[in-house]
């Protein structure tokens, strides 16, 4: 069985092969000394822009390791940019936005239209890479979510908290409402594009989903996802991912979403028993794993893969990104370790 096949039997609850299919959230990056020679030569903004660097870097982990799905590699604030926030990273680290919005006339400034003629080299990478993988390898895009994104464009990049998105949606709702639906039309369009291009699923992350008040999570964040789902194609298989406890998670279910990425710090087998099948459950090995040795890998994604045995709705997942500081011969043991997995 073909990784694709094996990816999208799973996201129909269907995948009874004896194992799960594996991708890990940030598979290509600073852990691997190939990204590392080619960041050299190329900002991170000229990599995602450039489809043949942005193939180039979405393939380096398939070549390394046998994993059974590729993630487009892009990065969430595309949207603001299309919109008109361009977007850069700071030398200390962090996000910086070119500007910031702190006034009702900058929301209206904000260009939700033509996003797909703006983010046409992103579509380009996806082309070159869903003819290169072939039925090899699933092909994953991404987005944040609405939420997310208007935490950025508000600060005007990384921020502790988020104070001003925050004072912002809590102050002055009626605006606050406003940009997350130019974000949310923005999405729309930008996640149909990535449909017609080949993904076999998109993942949405809600990054900053867990500093959203209790009691305006619905309105701040969940509900313009859902209506995210509701707007594109309904064959498409949909990830979120929130760092969420595994009670939380059943707000995030309300969406639609065809399946739950299922941060490190809650109990996959406990979300499990609350969301049975066929709703799809992705994760999560704590990425600080990655950063031991191949023996403790390989205890701790046992552990997981006997948590979820006979599952047949189970991707294999880490439960957030894999770090700079991940150990090759680490995602060595991940990847053999699934792969030679029986249940």
């Amino acid at each position: 069985m073909t990784g694709r096949s094996l990816f999208q039997q799973t996201l129909k609850g269907e995948n009874h092969s004896g194992r799960p299919p594996l991708w890990v959230m940030r598979q290509a990056g600073r852990y691997l000394p190939e990204y590392r020679e080619l960041k050299t030569k190329h900002s991170f903004v000229e990599m995602v822009k450039t489809p043949e660097l942005a193939t180039e870097v979405t393939l380096q982990p398939l070549r390394r390791f046998e994993l059974d799905a590729a993630i487009v590699f892009s990065d969430i604030l595309v949207i603001p940019e299309a919109m008109g926030q361009p977007y850069d990273f700071r030398n200390g680290g962090g996000i910086e936005m070119t500007t910031k919005l702190t006034q009702d006339d900058d929301i209206e400034k904000l260009s939700e239209s033509g996003i797909e003629d703006k983010l046409s080299y992103v579509s380009e990478t996806l082309k070159i890479l869903r003819e290169e993988l072939g039925e090899n390898h699933a092909l994953l895009g991404f987005c944040g979510s609405p939420w997310t994104l208007a935490c950025y464009m508000i600060e005007g990049g990384s921020a502790d908290g988020f104070p001003k998105a925050l004072a912002w949606a809590k102050n002055r709702p009626a605006s606050f409402q406003r940009i997350l639906e130019k974000i949310t039309s923005a999405l729309i369009e930008y996640i149909r594009m990535q449909a017609k291009c080949g993904v076999d699923a998109l993942q949405i992350f809600d990054s900053w989903h867990n500093l959203c008040p209790p009691e305006h999570l619905w309105d701040y964040s969940l509900r313009w996802i859902a209506q995210i789902i509701e707007n594109v194609p309904k064959d498409l298989s949909l990830i979120v991912y929130a760092n969420s406890t595994v009670d939380g998670l059943s707000e995030i279910v309300r969406t639609g979403t065809t399946a739950l990425g299922v941060h490190h710090q809650a109990s996959l087998e406990q979300a499990r028993k609350l969301y049975p099948c066929p709703l799809v459950l992705q994760g999560n090995l704590n990425p600080e794993v990655m950063e031991t040795h191949a023996d403790h890998v390989v205890m701790e994604t046992t552990k997981i893969l006997d948590s979820m045995k006979n599952d047949p709705a189970h991707i294999m997942n880490l439960g957030h990104g894999i770090r700079p500081n991940a150990k090759i011969e680490c995602m060595e043991a991940l990847v053999s370790t699934v792969r030679s997995y029986k249940d």
